[in-house]
């Protein structure tokens, strides 16, 4: 979601990376420097939790863990209505849908079918295959010469294949789906490429869910058929499976090649997650918190007038939460810079806080505790093949992540050992 929401910016012609005016405080919350967020973030927040930012409009950056939670849970004093930007001629006139950009009723009325469908539960039927999947994927790395491209070969395909089988896509057209999916996130590309693949991606989900009313199968678009096909159009169907693609995939393949880039940096964390079977949900959580990849929450408009961590916020202010910065709160946590694998943080906000938490959380974690274990078991000899320096991160993204990882897979020769 965060990328089509930058889309939509480049949309309108605002080009926030080549905008040299626009002041740095306002870049920082989608800057990183390696795997923190870069130090202005943090003396924002040593000032206090809420900054106004300096552009034309109201718009206040939370960087406090309390107050971001504050924000964030609390639907009736903001609101997440793409329309309030339109109407404040911000961006587009289209609005990217999905339930991110919608409040209540209409976040509740999808909210409430989504939900039943996303339970540790329902979820657990996926365990093998996602396991199958993560294997097929380090087979396929391992018949390659050379260092191999983590993000390529196994950080992209593996959620991308798991959303595949999540949805019930056809497994004839699974090879397409990754394509479509890798396409309409490749940074590489100019926005109108990346837009122009989003469409596709919608009209893709509309041709599936007409073929699933005429029989629908066991993903989750034919039990979402079977169980409110008349209360849920076809565009209503698709945009929720649309949906479930930006949020799931994206997201989750930059966890992958940002928490193997943590394990390759410490052997300590790497022998743990190869070793200590129970200790992985506790890492994946702690990788989670210190990476939040989604850097910034959606989004909210104030309602009304409100006071936020001791400072008066006014009716039509924005609101933009720090999630990177929230989880790195000293107040909360620690030595929040280091990855410490037995903390509880399990109260993090890397997917978000109250009724728009990230409803494929659940999924996403499922996902990584199958995928770095098997990962560093497969190649207990794995390296980093490229200069730490060298290695290129997304600049501007509200989406944090790497455009590359490059790693020997053991028997290598001339091993670069990082030390970023």
């Amino acid at each position: 979601m965060g990328r089509r929401f930058l889309a939509y910016l480049s949309k309108t012609g605002f080009d926030l990376e080549s905008s040299w005016f626009v002041p740095s405080r306002v870049l920082a919350p989608l800057r990183r420097n390696g795997l923190n967020p870069v130090p202005e973030l943090a003396r924002m927040q040593a000032h206090g939790p809420i900054t106004r930012l300096p552009l034309p409009v109201t718009v206040w950056l939370v960087t406090g863990y309390e107050a971001a939670k504050q924000v964030l849970v609390d639907s009736e004093s903001f609101s997440n209505d793409f329309g309030h930007f339109r109407e404040m001629g911000l961006f587009a006139d289209e609005a990217p849908g999905g339930l991110g950009f919608s409040d209540p009723p209409e976040h509740t009325r999808l909210r409430k079918v989504l939900t039943p469908e996303f339970t540790m539960r329902r979820l657990s039927r996926l365990v093998p295959r996602i396991e199958a999947i993560v294997a097929d994927q380090l087979d396929l790395m391992s018949m390659k010469d050379g260092p191999v491209d983590l993000v390529e070969d196994f950080a992209m395909p593996v959620p991308a294949l798991t959303i595949c089988e999540l949805l019930g896509v056809p497994a004839s057209e699974r090879e397409e789906f990754q394509r479509r999916s890798v396409a309409r996130f490749d940074l590489g590309g100019a926005a109108t490429a990346s837009l122009s693949a989003v469409s596709e991606s919608v009209v893709y989900f509309r041709e599936l869910v007409r073929a699933q009313r005429q029989a629908p199968n066991d993903g989750l678009l034919g039990e979402l058929i079977r169980k409110h096909g008349d209360e849920l159009d076809d565009d209503e169907l698709a945009g929720l499976a649309d949906g479930l693609l930006t949020g799931g995939f994206e997201t989750t393949a930059s966890m992958i090649s940002l928490g193997t880039l943590a394990m390759l940096r410490d052997p300590d964390l790497f022998a743990r997650v190869r070793d200590d079977d129970e200790a992985i949900g506790g890492v994946v959580d702690e990788l989670l918190r210190h990476q939040s990849v989604v850097q910034v929450a959606f989004l909210r408009v104030a309602r009304k007038d409100i006071e936020i961590a001791g400072t008066r916020v006014r009716a039509g202010d924005i609101m933009a939460c720090s999630l990177s910065q929230a989880n790195r709160d000293p107040g909360v946590y620690s030595s929040p810079d280091d990855i410490c694998p037995t903390r509880s943080a399990g109260q993090h906000l890397a997917f978000g806080y109250g009724a728009h938490r990230c409803i494929g959380a659940e999924l996403a974690k499922m996902e990584l505790r199958i995928a770095y274990p098997a990962l560093v078991r497969r190649f207990p000899e794995l390296l980093l093949a490229a200069d730490p320096a060298s290695l290129s991160f997304r600049k501007l993204s509200i989406v944090y992540g790497l455009h590359s990882l490059p790693v020997h897979l053991g028997n290598h020769t001339s091993p670069i050992r990082p030390s970023l």
